[in-house]
C-alpha cells in the first residue's frame, strides 16, 4: 500500500530552547520529507463494473469464499485489480507453484544462451544417491525434465504420499516417452539451473523477476531449500509469497514476458513453456508444458470454467492456484492457509471460480 508522506511542519512547545536545539528545530521544519527509495507502485485498483463484472454477484462469491475459509483471492482484468479479498499481503507457502517460478528463470537464461535444452544428464554430470542413475536414464535431456518426461523414477525430496505410491518402477519408460508428474525432475532442474548458470535460484529470482516487476513483499528470508538426503541429493526449493506478488508474476505471463516495455522473459519462452507436450487428463482436456498445466480450448475443463477458451495454471497441494487466461485477459490467484493443519476445500474452489466467471455482465 502507498505510504503517507511525512508532515513537514513539526509541533513544538513555546518553552525557551537552548540555541543548539532551536537551530535543530528550524532545520527540521525546513527539511523536506525523506525520499522513500524503491517504492513499488501498487497495481491499479478498479471497480468491478469498470471492467465488466457485477459487484452484486461478486459479493455473493466473496461470501462463499469466506465460507470455505479462503485466505485470499485476487483477480486482475487486463492488469487491473477488481477483486482483492482477504489477506492478500500475507505470505503463504507456494508448494508446487514453485515450479513455474523456476520455469521463468529457465526461460530467461535460455534466452541468453546459458541453457541448452538438449543437454543430457550424462553431459551435465547429473546423478543421484544409490541406486544411481542408469546409463539410459542419463540420456534424459533438460527439455524432457521440464516436460516431466525424463523417465527417471528415483525417490525425490518433497514427494507427497500419492506421488511416491504412483511412481512407476525404475526403467519402465525410456526418457522422453511418458509423462509422470515427477518431483525428481523438478528438483534436479534446480540443481542443473544452479550448475550451468552459476546463479542461485532464489537470488536469481529476486534479481531477474521480483525486482523488475515490482514485487512488494518478496524476501530471500522466505525462501529455503528442503533436503531429504536419504532419498535424493537434489533438494526442493521452497518459496513463500503473497497473493499480490503472485498476481504480478501472473500478469508478467499475461503480458507475454514484458513489463512496462522491458522484456523480462523471452516471448518465445512464454509460448514454448505454456504449450502442452503431454496429456494429464484427457477427459478434462488438461496437458502439461514446461512446469505449467495447460488447458486446451474447447475441452471439458475449458467449457466448464473458461467459455471454451484456453489458459494455463499451476496449483499448490491442489488448493493454492495461479491461473492465466490470456483470451479473457485474466489473472486469478487463490490462497489458502496450509501452514498448519487444514481441511482441503476440494471442489468448492472450482465452484468459487465458476461463481466469479458467472458474475460477468457480458462475456469477454
Amino acid at each position: 500500500m502507498m505510504l503517507s508522506k511525512q508532515k513537514e511542519a513539526l509541533m513544538f512547545k513555546r518553552a525557551p530552547l537552548l540555541s543548539g536545539s532551536l537551530c535543530l528545530v528550524f532545520l527540521l521544519i525546513g527539511a523536506k520529507a525523506p525520499q522513500i527509495k524503491n517504492k513499488k507502485p501498487d497495481l491499479e485498483q478498479v471497480a468491478p463494473e469498470d471492467v465488466g463484472w457485477s459487484s452484486k454477484k461478486l459479493e455473493e462469491a466473496k461470501a462463499f469464499a469466506e465460507k470455505i475459509n479462503s485466505a485470499a483471492v485476487m483477480v486482475l482484468y487486463d492488469g487491473k485489480v477488481f477483486i482483492s479479498w482477504g489477506n492478500v499481503a500475507t505470505k503463504y507457502r507456494l508448494h508446487s507453484i514453485r515450479k513455474p517460478l523456476l520455469s521463468a528463470l529457465y526461460g530467461i537464461y535460455w534466452g541468453r544462451g546459458k541453457i541448452n535444452l538438449d543437454a543430457t544428464l550424462e553431459e551435465l554430470n547429473i546423478d543421484d544417491i544409490p541406486p544411481s542413475l542408469t546409463k539410459e536414464e542419463k540420456t534424459a535431456t533438460v527439455g524432457e525434465l521440464l516436460q516431466s518426461r525424463s523417465g527417471i523414477y528415483h525417490e525425490a525430496a518433497a514427494e507427497s504420499k500419492g506421488m511416491s505410491e504412483t511412481r512407476p518402477k525404475r526403467g519402465r519408460h525410456p526418457p522422453g516417452t511418458s509423462y509422470y508428474y515427477n518431483n525428481w525432475d523438478f528438483n534436479a532442474l534446480g540443481t542443473i539451473f544452479e550448475k550451468v548458470t552459476g546463479a542461485k535460484i532464489f537470488e536469481a529470482f529476486k534479481k531477474e523477476v521480483a525486482e523488475p516487476i515490482g514485487m512488494e513483499d518478496f524476501n530471500l528470508d522466505d525462501c529455503q531449500y528442503s533436503y531429504e538426503e536419504n532419498k535424493s541429493k537434489h533438494p526442493a526449493y521452497n518459496f513463500r509469497m503473497t497473493a499480490r506478488d503472485m498476481a504480478r508474476f501472473g500478469l508478467l505471463y499475461l503480458r507475454k514476458g514484458n513489463w512496462n516495455g522491458r522484456q523480462i522473459i523471452p516471448q518465445d519462452w512464454i509460448e514454448k513453456s505454456t504449450r502442452a507436450y503431454s496429456i494429464v487428463d484427457e477427459k478434462m482436456g488438461v496437458g502439461y508444458g514446461y512446469m505449467w498445466n495447460v488447458v486446451k480450448p474447447g475441452t471439458a475443463f475449458s467449457n466448464i470454467l473458461f467459455d471454451g477458451k484456453g489458459g494455463f495454471f499451476h496449483t499448490g497441494v491442489g488448493i493454492h492456484t495461479l491461473s492465466v487466461l490470456p483470451e479473457h485477459k485474466l489473472v486469478y490467484i487463490y490462497r489458502y492457509d496450509t501452514d498448519g493443519e487444514y481441511q482441503d476445500p476440494g471442489e468448492a474452489t472450482i465452484q468459487l471460480v465458476s461463481m466469479i466467471m458467472n458474475a460477468r455482465l457480458s462475456k469477454q
